[in-house]
């Protein structure tokens, strides 16, 4: 077992800052009321959920009332897609999303298809890049919302959000967006984006796993998704987390304060971690290759399984992934990447680095010594590949 450990698995989960991690203890040892009480301990609880949405709206440019917490970020993607079609089916039953969506967001749509809604799901190219034509196509009189991911989490492409949220707005159709992968890492003001409703979570930059947020324009009352209680303006049952969203607050804020500068260090290493991989015979990299999050570098490897790279990578301390952590487990090739057009044998072979801010040029030392070692030895072990292999 390796001494050294690199994580470089951020797009799953993110280590929590240190300023978070103090101000949510700090918060836990001098506060225990329910922020929906009446005494003076409750009310210091919601003084500081309160103080905490204002702050998480002016982050992205909205407004107060505009902020609902939730517990996660799957729970927002849920909970925008099936309210705004329910709001919305008077109008019509026809959403569009894209074939690269977070499986929250297709599933989803699946429930929404099994209740009688028609999908449709926008093609990518081999960037995994959906088209504003694309959605023009798509779009119907009946289109009541669409829904595309700012980043994908698997391949870093960032999709152009903006010019599909105005053709939405043209045709008076709502437009989500899942932000989770680029808030904390990008500028995001929903107002320049003129979405309708963006989700994200907490611990994708720097915060507490628990904690997530989903913004809704002013006006779009969606139906809650949890009954029971009488939190958030009654859209969202449940005592919330005011521990873990202060924590999600401090992390947001910091991030923002370090974007530009952790901007130019992660890209300078992604790239140099891609020129590198890159050199590796059978190596192709996966996503744009401009277009995508700073500190995301994904490749589809012939003649290895994903899954095994990760193993040995972990044992030579290295952490990474095979694609999306909500799909870990899974024996079918990632959707990501077959509607990019790469075969299911090469999908498999799929690995996933994601970059954050405890990572050093060093770690990329450890990751370019190492990946041709495991590649070269998977392959070795494979009788049904070639690649690399010296002939008799």
């Amino acid at each position: 077992m390796m001494t050294r450990t690199v994580y470089a698995d951020h797009a799953a989960t993110t280590p929590v800052s240190e300023a978070a991690l103090e101000a949510m203890t700090a918060f836990m040892k001098e506060h225990h009321g329910n922020p929906s009480g009446l005494h003076s301990s409750a009310q210091a609880a919601k003084k500081a959920l309160e103080d905490a949405r204002e702050r998480i709206a002016s982050a992205i440019g909205a407004r107060k009332n505009e902020i609902h917490f939730t517990s996660n970020g799957s729970e927002a993607d849920n909970w925008a897609v099936k309210g705004a079609a329910e709001i919305m089916k008077d109008k019509g039953r026809h959403v569009i999303t894209s074939s690269v969506e977070h499986p929250a967001i297709i599933a989803s749509c699946e429930h929404l298809r099994e209740q009688g809604y028609e999908i449709s799901y926008l093609p990518v190219d081999d960037n995994g890049e959906a088209s504003v034509e694309s959605l023009k196509e798509e779009m119907r009189e009946d289109t009541v919302l669409v829904s595309v991911m700012m980043a994908n989490n698997e391949i870093g492409t960032i999709q152009p959000i903006e010019d599909m949220a105005q053709l939405c707005k043209d045709n008076e159709v709502l437009f989500h967006t899942d932000a989770v992968q680029t808030v904390g890492h990008l500028p995001v003001d929903v107002n320049e984006l003129q979405v309708d409703m963006l989700t994200m979570a907490g611990h994708k930059f720097g915060g507490p796993k628990g904690a997530a947020a989903l913004y809704v324009r002013q006006g779009i009352k969606l139906p809650p998704l949890i009954h029971g209680g009488g939190q958030e303006r009654g859209r969202r049952g449940g005592t919330e987390n005011v521990a873990a969203i202060l924590g999600m607050v401090v992390a947001l804020e910091e991030s923002i304060r370090g974007m530009s500068e952790a901007d130019k260090r992660l890209r300078a290493m992604r790239d140099r971690l891609i020129e590198g991989v890159l050199s590796i015979e059978g190596a192709h990299l996966t996503g744009h290759p401009e277009r995508r999050l700073p500190g995301s570098a994904s490749f589809a490897f012939d003649g290895i399984e994903g899954e095994s790279a990760a193993l040995m990578l972990d044992y030579r301390g290295i952490q990474a992934s095979t694609g999306s952590a909500c799909s870990t487990g899974s024996l079918e090739a990632s959707h990501v990447l077959t509607a990019t057009g790469i075969p299911e044998t090469l999908a498999h072979g799929s690995v996933r680095f994601s970059l954050g801010d405890g990572n050093n040029e060093e770690d990329i030392d450890h990751i370019l010594e190492h990946m041709p070692v495991v590649v070269e030895r998977l392959r070795s072990l494979s009788p049904l590949c070639n690649c690399g292999k010296k002939e008799d």
